[in-house]
This record gives C-alpha cells, sequence and structure tokens, in this order.
C-alpha cells in the first residue's frame, strides 16, 4: 500500500535532504502495512466535522504559494464521500485568489486542519475547484449551515489525493472562548455551589451580607 501524501511531498530534493538528515528510513514501508490514506474514514470525517476553520494552500500561474485562513461555524468544512470534502465558500473581500489560482493551475491545493486544544493536525493534498451558487445548488444545499447568514457564492470541492495526520510535537494548545466555556463550565458550577454554600452559612451565623 503506497502512501500518497508521502508520494506527492517527498520530492527528489525532499528525500536527499532525508536521506543527508537519517530520516528517510522512518518513512518507508517495506511491508505495505500501514493503512492507505487517499480515501476519508470516519476518523478524518469526525475531525473534520469538528473544525470551525483550516489553512488553505494554492499555487499561482507565477509559482507562487497562497495561504488563507478560512472559517465558518463548526461543521461548516464536511466530507461528502470517501474521496472528496467540500464547504460553502461564503462572501468575503471578493479578491478570488485562492479562486482563481485552483482554476488556472489544475487546482492542486493543501489544507492544515488543527485541533489546537488537543494538539492534533490533519494535512490535505487534493485538487481544489470551485462552482459559482447558480451553477450548483443541490450541492450547496448539502453544503448549507443551518442558522449561518453568511452569503455563499460557491462551493468548493476538494478531491483527495492524500492525507496524514501529523505530529503533535510543536503545536501549542490554544482555546476559542466557546472550548474556554465548556472547560470552564464544571469549575464554574462548583465556584457557584461554594458561593451558595457560604451564603447559607453566613444566613446561619445571622450575617446575610
Amino acid at each position: 500500500m503506497t502512501n500518497r501524501y508521502h508520494e506527492t511531498a517527498f520530492t527528489p530534493a525532499v528525500r536527499r535532504l532525508q536521506e543527508r538528515a537519517g530520516s528517510r528510513g522512518a518513512y518507508a514501508d517495506p511491508d505495505g502495512k500501514r493503512p492507505p490514506n487517499d480515501r476519508f474514514g470516519p476518523r478524518e470525517a469526525q475531525f473534520i466535522g469538528e473544525r470551525d476553520g483550516f489553512y488553505l494552500a494554492t499555487v499561482s500561474e507565477a509559482g507562487w504559494p497562497y495561504v488563507q485562513f478560512r472559517g465558518g461555524p463548526t461543521g461548516f468544512a464536511r466530507v461528502l464521500d470517501e474521496g472528496a470534502l467540500g464547504w460553502a465558500d461564503f462572501r468575503g473581500n471578493q479578491q478570488f485568489v485562492s479562486a482563481g489560482n485552483a482554476s488556472a493551475g489544475g487546482g492542486r491545493a493543501s489544507l492544515i486542519l488543527m485541533d489546537y486544544p488537543n494538539r492534533r493536525r490533519l494535512k490535505l493534498f487534493g485538487h481544489l475547484s470551485f462552482t459559482d451558487a447558480e451553477e450548483a445548488p443541490d450541492l450547496l444545499a448539502r453544503l448549507a449551515v443551518p442558522g449561518y447568514r453568511a452569503k455563499a457564492d460557491r462551493a468548493a470541492v476538494l478531491r483527495l489525493v492524500g492525507f496524514d495526520w501529523n505530529c503533535p510535537q510543536h503545536i501549542p494548545q490554544r482555546f476559542t472562548l466557546d472550548e474556554l466555556g465548556d472547560a470552564l463550565a464544571p469549575v464554574r458550577g462548583r465556584m457557584a455551589a461554594l458561593e451558595e454554600e457560604n451564603r447559607a452559612l453566613r444566613m446561619r451565623l445571622g450575617d446575610p451580607d
């Protein structure tokens, strides 16, 4: 079983540096026992569906990389089938850099999806395409986010080439306000209980203040 992500990322120049550093053997799979990484499974689908954003890289006609952050409600990007993920492309500043790059060079793209609280990272290679809203009403309906009021101008679909679960060694732990709220809920509940207990004790001692 070949590793499609490594086949794509490990160019001859990359392999030469790996050999020089002595890390080349760590990526070998001579017995083909590693699970395939060119199809989304339940683990990848769940991880992607729990994200509220990701980093998207495309390449321009001039060969320059362009990286941007795409965000939305949790679950706005989702696995469509084992070979593709999609998202509604919400209206922004209308520079169309990613969409233009995707239309010009075979749509080669890379995504990095981060789970900062749990220090996890999923990297993807694929072929990206954008379809205008009027040309893909059924797809946009499938990608709609109930209750989210932003206008979707296009549907974006990434046809998967390969994915890689990356080493967490240097990923910092960060939390959104919502994530902090969930994490602190037990602490707040305990504080409220202690305040109520303290109030009851003061009342028993004749000190209502």
